[in-house]
């Protein structure tokens, strides 16, 4: 009846991970992807971001080697040549990802496919496919709500493919795409507006470590505007004239929307199949990532959960182990780390935030902030922040935040004594790595105040 056991649709890291694991367990795996093998995080998101994080970083290493004796200038930046070598490190790892399926066994279909009813899929050439499982891992995409002028803007996947950087940029968000762009681009020598209609950027944060990034980011030079929205956007004198809400007008080289994803579905025949999307247009999912339909799963950004590519590859992998490898088990959504990428400080966090550890119970606060030593001695002021949620009650940590350089590198080992249920004693008691800024995690005494 079937021509497959499982047929996953969509590349990204989660499909892939699925497809991967299935066929080590003996099942008969097909996939189909529309654009290139690696999904958001390889081709449009992650990977290159990080690198032009790295890339963007560089004008302060300069400056600060020349305060330990170096004889160094900056140059200026070739946009162009960086934009090859990315180009060419994303040819490398989308090659990994596809022999890793075909090594595997996998069945790779550079389609677009989409669902016909319960078991069937249907390729963009007019095949048909019977599969016992299907799994959607179709991932999301960047959103730009409507008002007059949005298709003159940019969203996050076009930033890697511009022919030049511009002069000048506005960008419209406040998440942590927005953020890590603004900062992005600041480094590379662009003139950074950003625009954000909340209060505060970052939403979702604990709120002193972002309230601390935006005090960075705006040292740093960004043009940080908080409770301003975009009314209007027309072309006017080779940019582009932004009207703001509050009646003002500026013309910018480039305009970027990082105003949200929503999930990848339009088109995907999810009615078709029995399944009714969600408000955001999510495939609902129970823990096991499995819909209302029993054939039909969906992991990663799809289902709208944590729009976080490790939690997509979890998710992936424990689907298959759980219904081709007799080792069935969920995903923990409850404790996972994550790391906003900001300069000259990244935020990592993982945990409760003092907010919302305040609603739960009385909790001890501990918060240090200090300057670094390496910034301290190229004459930065730049200050850095550690601070820890602790439970009155019963000591243990329920949220560590972090406002330092390297950030998501600390917070990752932070996660595992968390996860492990440590307490404040627990911390106590390790002894400090001396000169770090991690040091500060462990040497914090007293708390901050209590509440």
């Amino acid at each position: 009846m079937f021509d497959v056991d499982l047929f996953v649709i969509g590349g990204g890291s989660g499909g892939v991970r699925a497809a991967r694991i299935a066929a080590g367990h003996g099942a008969k795996v097909a996939l189909a992807e529309e654009s290139r093998m690696g999904g958001t995080c390889v081709i449009r998101g992650c990977v290159p971001k990080k690198l032009m994080v790295f890339a963007s970083g560089y004008p302060a290493a300069f400056e600060d080697a020349a305060h330990y004796g170096w004889q160094v200038s900056a140059g200026d930046f070739d946009w162009g040549q960086f934009r090859a070598r990315l180009g060419a490190e994303l040819d490398r790892l989308e090659g990994l990802y596809r022999a890793g399926l075909v090594n595997a066994g996998v069945t790779v279909h550079d389609s677009r496919a989409t669902l016909v009813d319960p078991h069937t899929v249907r390729l963009a050439d007019g095949t048909e496919l019977r599969a016992r499982h299907i799994l959607i891992a179709t991932g999301g995409r960047p959103f730009v709500p409507d008002f007059p002028g949005r298709e003159h803007v940019l969203v996050s996947d076009d930033i890697f493919n511009l022919e030049r950087l511009p002069e000048s940029v506005l960008i419209v968000g406040g998440g942590f795409i927005a953020c890590e762009f603004a900062c992005i681009l600041q480094g590379l020598g662009v003139e950074v507006t950003q625009y954000y209609r909340g209060a505060q950027i970052l939403r979702g944060f604990d709120d002193e470590a972002r309230g601390h990034v935006a005090e960075l980011m705006q040292e740093a030079g960004i043009r940080l505007h908080v409770g301003c929205d975009v009314e209007a956007i027309e072309p006017r004198d080779g940019g582009y004239l932004v009207r703001g809400r509050d009646g003002s007008e500026r013309v910018f080289g480039a305009v970027l929307y990082a105003t949200g994803r929503v999930p990848n579905t339009d088109g995907l025949g999810l009615e078709a199949a029995g399944i009714t999307p969600g408000r955001r247009g999510e495939v609902p999912v129970d823990e096991w990532s499995q819909t209302v339909v029993p054939s039909i799963h969906a992991v990663g950004d799809v289902t709208d959960r944590i729009a976080l590519t490790p939690v997509a590859i979890r998710e992936g992998h424990a689907f298959a182990d759980t219904l081709f490898g007799n080792m069935p088990r969920t995903v923990d959504h409850g404790l996972v780390a994550a790391a906003v990428f900001t300069q000259p400080c990244e935020l990592g966090a993982v945990g409760l935030t003092e907010e919302a550890a305040r609603e739960k119970g009385p909790i001890h606060v501990y918060q240090a902030a200090f300057r670094p030593m390496r910034q301290s001695f190229a004459g930065r002021s730049m200050r850095v922040m550690m601070k820890l949620v602790v439970c009155a009650q019963t000591d243990r940590v329920l949220g560590c935040h972090i406002v330092a350089p390297e950030a998501g590198e600390m917070i990752q080992l932070a996660a595992v004594a968390i996860g492990m249920g440590a307490t404040k004693a627990d911390f106590d008691r390790t002894c400090a790595v001396h000169p770090t800024m991690a040091e500060e995690l462990v040497t914090m005494r007293n708390p901050v105040r209590t509440a």
